[in-house]
């Protein structure tokens, strides 16, 4: 099923991203990121209410992953019954994702609100309220490197508006991406040791990000790949910041796994074997080997 769908934030573009300094100095003139008449805060609550609405527009039925391998599992964790789908018996799926919507199931279920109605639209609008904050940092990022005229027009993407608020894991991937990509053109802005803070958020963000979707790799590694051949201390950040992050991530999304499939499961691995070296995700279709570089980057 890896084939079908891709993060939102695709690759294409992505090699254009750089820090503009006479934007950065034009967003810092009154304070960080901050302007007169877009705060944050104020930024953040628009993105809120029109996420919100967002949601309960969009009722169209687009793609099964956002009931199968997130609210459907969620489901079965907390009320004991529920269908699996054939990932999960593989172990290619990781639980991090499906636990966020059960322990929204828990609360709803405490709280006795646990009624048809209830959870058809609640964990739509957590992935609303989670989405905003994306939105919030896309604005963030856009005004980074395009400046506000830009930026203004960053909630302008239809295809956003039709799939960004559905449960499916590609939503928060997107959003881990975008808060990601603006961290990591933050540290690129700066000379000072607030460099190394803003580059370990952008590296949690992106092992968030590749622990929910393996596929989301594919994005980072580039990026990554581009700056470190500029990186004076290249071994420095490798064994000092990518590795104990990496590694963090890792142990935590395997221990996750390990409680819930029941039993030791590396599912980056699963993932990689079925996709990669078994050609199992090649039923949903393939592309020829030279397909990201010769296509994909552009």
């Amino acid at each position: 099923m890896e084939h079908r769908h891709r993060s939102f934030m695709t690759t294409s573009g992505i090699k254009n991203l750089k820090f503009n300094p006479r934007h950065h100095q034009q967003a810092t003139k009154d304070g960080l990121y901050t302007s007169l008449f877009f705060s944050e805060k104020r930024i953040l609550a628009f993105c809120m209410a029109f996420r919100a609405i967002n949601s309960f527009l969009v009722q169209t039925y687009f793609n099964p992953d956002e009931h199968w391998q997130s609210l459907e599992v969620a489901h079965r964790i907390v009320f004991g019954y529920g269908h699996l789908t054939w990932e999960w018996e593989r172990g290619i799926r990781s639980y991090f994702h499906p636990l966020m919507f059960a322990l929204l199931y828990k609360v709803m279920a405490f709280l006795g609100l646990d009624t048809p109605w209830f959870m058809m639209k609640a964990p739509r609008l957590l992935q609303s309220l989670i989405s905003s904050v994306g939105d919030l940092y896309l604005y963030k990022l856009s005004r980074l490197i395009f400046g506000d005229r830009v930026a203004q027009f960053a909630l302008l993407n239809w295809f956003m508006f039709f799939c960004i608020t559905r449960t499916l894991s590609n939503s928060i991937e997107t959003v881990l991406t975008i808060m990601g990509l603006y961290y990591w053109n933050l540290f690129l802005g700066f000379s000072t040791n607030a460099l190394s803070s803003s580059r370990k958020k952008a590296l949690f963000l992106a092992a968030l990000a590749c622990a929910i979707r393996p596929t989301s790799a594919v994005i980072w590694l580039y990026v990554g790949s581009l700056d470190l051949l500029r990186m004076p201390q290249k071994l420095k950040f490798l064994f000092h910041e990518v590795l104990p992050i990496g590694i963090f991530v890792i142990v935590i999304n395997c221990l996750l796994d390990w409680w819930m499939y029941g039993s030791l499961t590396f599912v980056a691995m699963n993932f990689l074997k079925f996709n990669l070296f078994s050609s199992g995700g090649d039923y949903y279709g393939t592309h020829v080997w030279h397909w990201y570089l010769s296509q994909g980057f552009q």
